[in-house]
């Protein structure tokens, strides 16, 4: 049993499960969420204990308060510490902004805003007893540029970036770090149905989409090598944005 654990909201799948194994290979015990698909996180469990670390996988929806106050608190009770906080979570629902509805709206914001407070919010607290603790939040490039017909995500992804900033300042003192990665297209769940990849790839200076592993190598070197770095948005979009 490790005598540290990562918390990675989102991680049974893509990205966050790739964050999940990266810190796992670092000598982490694993604590992920997932919302729905049991046997993805089954698997995830599986793949992670492959490095000889404790895993388990929590299921409620981040965008409920509730769900997050009791998980959370169980999380704690079982493990007593959280040295690294990764929030992944996050949906799409994509429409120009004329045609979206409030519900699409809501439904991002919610999922992908909301919930860093009810998430973030005790494991702070945790953290500050520590005197101690890492937070990355997976932002993204349309939160720093924008994009037509992702203003709830962008304006979502965006907020992840304030919150990041003002976090940094107000728990630096504290020996708590806040970092953001900023992915650009990467080949996952997300974005398997789109039919234009390889337009988008000719956009990027690398010539292709990223892999989930590339964000996961971010994460790690923001959570866990980079001890003099906080305040920070990472863009890891292979010079989609240069």
């Amino acid at each position: 049993m490790s005598d540290k654990l990562a918390l990675i909201t989102g991680g049974s799948r893509g990205i966050g499960k790739a964050i999940a194994l990266e810190l796992a290979s670092c000598g982490y015990d694993i604590a992920i969420t997932y919302a729905g698909n049991t046997q993805a996180a089954n698997e995830t469990l599986e793949n992670i204990k492959a490095y000889k670390v404790n895993a388990k996988a929590y299921k409620f929806d981040v965008s409920n308060q509730k769900e997050v106050e009791e998980n959370i608190a169980k999380i704690i009770e079982e493990n007593q510490r959280i040295d690294i906080l990764v929030n992944n979570a996050g949906i799409t629902r994509d429409d120009l902004f004329i045609r979206m509805d409030e519900t699409k709206w809501n439904d991002v914001i919610n999922t992908n805003l909301n919930s860093i407070f009810y998430v973030s919010k005790p494991v702070v607290k945790l953290m500050m007893k520590q005197r101690a603790g890492s937070i990355v939040n997976i932002t993204s490039v349309v939160g720093l540029y924008g994009n037509a017909g992702q203003a709830n995500y962008s304006t979502a992804k965006a907020g992840l970036v304030g919150f990041t900033k003002s976090l940094a300042k107000e728990l630096g003192s504290r020996n708590i770090r806040v970092n953001a990665v900023a992915p650009g297209f990467i080949a996952t769940d997300m974005t398997k149905d789109l039919t234009n990849t390889e337009e988008m790839a000719k956009l990027i200076s690398l010539k292709r989409l990223g892999q989930p592993e590339d964000i996961a190598r971010a994460v790690k070197a923001l959570a866990v090598d980079l001890t003099y770095v906080t305040g920070q948005v990472l863009e890891v979009d292979g010079g989609m944005m240069i």
